[in-house]
């Protein structure tokens, strides 16, 4: 189980404040990967004063102490995750922005024997593919 971002914050020695909690939750509650100002606008919904700026510096905070992974995905705006408890890749839909996560015994065996081949040991990747909706292909 995951520790809650509270208990993670206080481990690291990092003040719980009104605005990293409403923060925290609003993190914590996601289950997709807001981008910040979309991050800010749920926020805003618990607390109208919380500025983005403040979104901003919190994150950051985060992720230094590994609560978050922030994610560029084909040069638009960093999308927030919370950080993962198993490997995970992703599938970008080109259309709607949305991010789709995904794992795949598969394609992390021939990552791991290409690696081989090229005379490396994998040490870490990222997969991210892109594409649209098969119903969205002109015919």
């Amino acid at each position: 189980m995951r520790e809650n971002f509270v208990e993670a914050c206080r481990r690291h020695g990092l003040r719980i404040t009104g605005p990293r909690k409403i923060i925290a939750e609003a993190l914590s509650a996601a289950h997709d990967h807001p981008d910040v100002r979309e991050l800010h606008r749920r926020v805003m919904e618990r607390d109208p004063t919380v500025s983005l700026s403040t979104v901003y510096r919190t994150l950051r905070q985060f992720a230094d102490i590994g609560l978050i992974e922030q994610h560029t995905f084909d040069g638009r705006s960093v999308r927030i995750e919370r950080a993962p408890t198993a490997h995970h890749d992703h599938l970008i839909d080109t259309q709607s922005g949305r991010v789709i996560e995904f794992s795949s015994p598969e394609i992390e065996a021939l990552q791991i024997e290409i690696a081989r081949r090229l005379g490396y040991e994998l040490t870490g990747h990222r997969l991210e593919l892109y594409g649209r909706p098969l119903a969205a292909k002109k015919r």
